[in-house]
């Protein structure tokens, strides 16, 4: 066996961790930092004032949440080469989840471009009073709620297929597999949660919330710090070899 293979699932693995901690860090920012410093909920005339003063942080969020996604094809990437010695067929489901859910987040963005339309000063909006024009640009963050709620149902579907393999590979510690599916279950809980029953969300989020971070989290570091065990993916190449 060649030193490049030997290195290679380490290589993997520190992008796919790098990748992940970029992808937790922006998303965090773009909530906490944009999002809910300039959403007051519930009231479209507040909100609408806080982005009219606030129209490059708002667009900077926007660029971060891109970069986020961005950085979801790396982690697949990674993931991928990682799992499918264990089982292929299922390492590919999980791209496919994946690049669903990348590709409905990417496609939801356009919900928080289109408030920064109504803040510009054109002609055509004063066909609308400055009521109407907050409730539409208020109505299109809200769509984009629902829409992220959409997207990790998919998501939510790859967590639980990864956490499988990552609990059956022997070179990835099996409690990152156990956190890795829990997280997914906690996904789609919240998701169909959110769609059935939205007002249970602001109860259910917070619960899930904490213990998919930590498992995310964890399974960045591991990735980028630890890496896959070389012996144990050594006896799995050999044995499927």
């Amino acid at each position: 066996m060649t030193l490049q293979s030997q290195t290679s699932p380490q290589r993997y693995a520190r992008a796919g961790g790098a990748a992940y901690l970029i992808i937790i860090i922006a998303g965090a920012c773009g909530e906490l930092l944009v999002r809910n410093a300039i959403i007051v909920s519930g009231d479209a005339i507040a909100t609408h004032t806080n982005l009219l003063a606030s129209q490059n942080t708002w667009r900077i969020g926007i660029a971060g949440d891109l970069l986020m996604h961005l950085m979801d094809l790396v982690v697949l990437m990674a993931y991928y080469y990682l799992l499918r010695p264990i089982n292929k067929n299922l390492a590919q489901l999980a791209i496919f989840f994946g690049l669903i859910q990348t590709a409905v987040l990417v496609a939801n963005k356009m919900n928080l471009v289109v408030p920064l339309f109504f803040v510009e000063d054109s002609a055509y909006l004063q066909a609308f009073t400055k009521e109407q024009v907050a409730a539409l640009s208020y109505l299109s963050i809200k769509a984009h709620n629902y829409g992220f709620g959409v997207g990790l149902l998919f998501f939510g579907g790859e967590c639980l297929i990864d956490g499988y393999l990552i609990y059956r590979s022997g070179y990835l510690p099996r409690a990152l597999g156990v956190m890795i599916a829990s997280a997914g279950a906690g996904y789609l809980i919240n998701s169909f949660t959110l769609i059935l029953a939205p007002s249970l969300t602001e109860y259910t989020f917070p619960i899930l919330m904490g213990p998919i971070l930590i498992a995310e989290t964890s399974m960045a570091l591991w990735l980028l710090f630890k890496g896959v065990n070389m012996n144990e993916w050594n006896k799995v190449q050999e044995a499927t070899s």
